[in-house]
Parts: structure tokens; sequence; C-alpha cells
């Protein structure tokens, strides 16, 4: 059973959704503003969080922002935004993934799954992830080099993480896009080309004096530990 909170301001949607996952096994709070979904998110610890962005008293994007300055967990937005650079912004802002309005609750419900899949079993923190010098924790969503704190936005982490987890693989940009900006019907290899080199610049390399990001040309980028 998973342990989620909608915050969700219309009312006949939040009472539909509330009995639809229920249903489904979940156990759901909910709340109607930002602000009072910041305060059950921290004071309960869910799961997961489902994200309306239109709430009367602060912008989800913001709420968002404001959850990932506190907590790692998992969020997926509901909006009915439905172009794509509100949805980059979104996933930007730290989001796991989006539904757009209106959406089925067996839809979301299959979100859900996914993103708690892609997290590990629930309650279970994931074991951080150590590649020579370099030390990702997802639990905590904090990373390190040589001992020292890295300053990571939501998304240069998110990145940095992926790569982490299949260390010493090549991964191509297709695969990123889909994977960390949850784009799967592809999208702009130059946005795969600016957070990386934003990701170099913060592990003190560039491409051409790499030290863990190898671009493989033709192909993607490979982590590994220095040599």
């Amino acid at each position: 059973m998973a342990h989620l909170l909608l915050i969700e301001d219309d009312s006949a949607i939040r009472t539909n959704l509330l009995r639809a996952l229920r249903e489904r096994g979940h156990a759901v709070a909910a709340s109607h503003t930002a602000m009072a979904g910041l305060q059950t998110a921290l004071a309960e610890r869910p799961d997961l969080v489902v994200l309306d962005l239109g709430l009367p008293d602060l912008d989800g994007r913001e709420l968002l922002r404001m959850l990932r300055a506190v907590s790692a967990v998992p969020v997926i937005v509901a909006t009915a935004r439905d172009d794509e650079e509100e949805i980059v912004r979104v996933l930007d802002a730290g989001a796991d993934d989006y539904v757009v309005k209106p959406f089925t609750a067996a839809q979301l419900d299959a979100r859900i799954r996914a993103v708690l899949r892609r997290g590990g079993e629930v309650g279970q923190e994931p074991a951080a992830i150590t590649v020579g010098g370099l030390r990702v924790d997802a639990g905590a969503r904090t990373a390190s080099l040589d001992g020292a704190q890295l300053d990571l936005t939501p998304r240069e982490f998110d990145l940095l993480h992926h790569l982490a987890t299949r260390a010493g693989q090549v991964v191509t940009k297709r695969e990123l896009l889909s994977e960390v900006w949850q784009v799967p019907y592809g999208g702009a290899d130059k946005t795969v080309d600016v957070h990386l080199s934003w990701l170099r610049r913060k592990l003190g390399e560039t491409a051409q004096t790499p030290r863990y990001l190898h671009t493989v040309r033709g192909v993607g980028v490979r982590l590994s530990e220095p040599a």
C-alpha cells in the first residue's frame, strides 16, 4: 500500500480521485491549498505527492520548489497546461512525472506505480552510489565530490544520478531525454548538451579534459571512475 498526498483545489476532482485511488488500495490524504499541502507533506511524509498546479494560494510550481528544498518525495504534477515549455519547466523544477487533465484514475494509478517502481520499494531508502570520489545519494538528493558537497539543480541531480546508476555504460541522449526529462516522444539534444556542460563545470572538468563524464561521439555519454 502506498501512502499518497493529493493536493488539488477542485472539490469534484479531489473527491473522485480520493475514492478511486483508495479503491485501488492506496492510503490517500488530501489538501486543497498549497500551504496546507506542504504542512501535510512534512507531517505525514507520504510515499508520493500528486500536485495540481492551479492552486488558490500559491502556484503549484512554486510549491514544488519548496517541497524539493526539504524532501525527496516523488511528485506527479497534474495540470491542464499541456504546452511543451510548461511541461519542461515543471520537470526541471523537480517533478518526477506529469499527467495532463483530463485524465482517468486508471491512468494516474499507472503513473503512480511506475514512479514508485523507479524509486524502489515503498518505505525503502535507495542506497547511495559511489563512483571514484563521486557519491550520489538519491534518498537525500545530495551529491558530493571528494567529500565536498555539490550545488546541483534538481535537473542536474537527476541527470547525474541516472548516469551514476549506469556507471561504465554509454547512455544515449534519447535515453536521457526519456528517463530524466520524461520526454519519450523525443526532444532537443541541445537540452542534454547544455545540462551536461553545466554538470561538467560543477565537477571541475570540461568536455576536452574529462574526468568522470566522457562523450562518446555519435552515441552518448558515459560516467566512469577517473583512470
